[in-house]
């Protein structure tokens, strides 16, 4: 049986870590990336998402010099987000030091792109960021561009055609709860890992131990967290004690260098 992943999710505006709620309210600073990244390794986490939140709508992708500055300091796997659009682009990034790139936006624009960029970079370099919330009408959709449009597809369904399309994993993020701290979305994360057969990636609601085994335990092959690790005194080492002593199939390694 696969275990389950831990995974520091970084947000990046002018190469700074940020944290907001819901995408865009209530911004705040979060920390050097650099710095902040070699802590997390030492702790032992299992991977580390970075994703440029205004890169897409700046027409940019992911600034590649920080992937390069945090490969060198960490021993975990890398995955790199934000405006990328072209197999170039890909590509820059893997050369960087990014073990996956995280697409967005193009995803929903092009999804045959998923397609060629598996077929150049191989399924488990593609990684495919599905942000979604809830409409006027309470109906979950799809929104693309930082979250600023919204489109017409259902969640689900849109991850389903994802992994057809030969994504290698499925990044779920509830901008309704992101930076809430209220839990994940069980309902939509149970749903949809029974549909897929590809990895599934929680993210948006961590607030305490027991919603990370929760989101764990409704079918995600791994959660990212974010606000409870830095506005809480929770750190990787108490959420993978807690998850292992409660059942959980977490890897039991230190930290990277051990």
């Amino acid at each position: 049986m696969l275990k389950k992943r831990i995974i520091p999710k970084f947000l990046i505006r002018g190469g700074r870590l940020v944290k907001m709620r819901r995408f865009v309210d209530d911004q705040r600073e979060a920390g050097n990336p650099v710095s902040t990244a070699k802590v997390y390794d030492s702790y032992g986490v299992d991977e580390l998402i970075f994703v440029d939140i205004d890169a897409s709508a700046e027409g940019r992708t992911v600034t590649g010099n920080i992937i390069e500055r945090v490969a060198e300091e960490v021993f975990v796997p890398l995955t790199a987000g934000g405006g990328v659009r072209t197999l170039g682009q890909i590509e820059a990034l893997l050369k960087s030091g990014a073990d996956k790139v995280s697409i967005n936006s193009a995803a929903i624009d092009d999804p045959d792109f998923i397609t060629q960029a598996a077929n150049r970079f191989g399924d488990q370099c593609i990684v495919v960021s599905v942000d979604y919330k809830a409409d006027e009408f309470g109906r979950k959709k799809v929104f693309g561009h930082g979250g600023s449009r919204q489109t017409a597809h259902d969640p689900v369904e849109f991850a389903q055609r994802m992994q057809d399309l030969h994504a290698g994993e499925i990044l779920m993020t509830s901008i309704d709860r992101d930076g809430t701290m209220s839990g994940y979305d069980l309902e939509l994360i149970s749903e949809l890992s029974n549909k897929l057969s590809i990895p599934l990636i929680a993210s948006s609601g961590a607030g305490s131990l027991a919603d990370c085994k929760a989101a764990l335990d409704a079918g995600a092959s791994a959660i990212t967290i974010s606000s409870m690790f830095i506005f809480t005194d929770h750190s990787p080492i108490k959420v993978r004690t807690y998850l292992a002593t409660n059942g959980v199939n977490v890897r039991n390694q230190k930290g990277s260098r051990s």
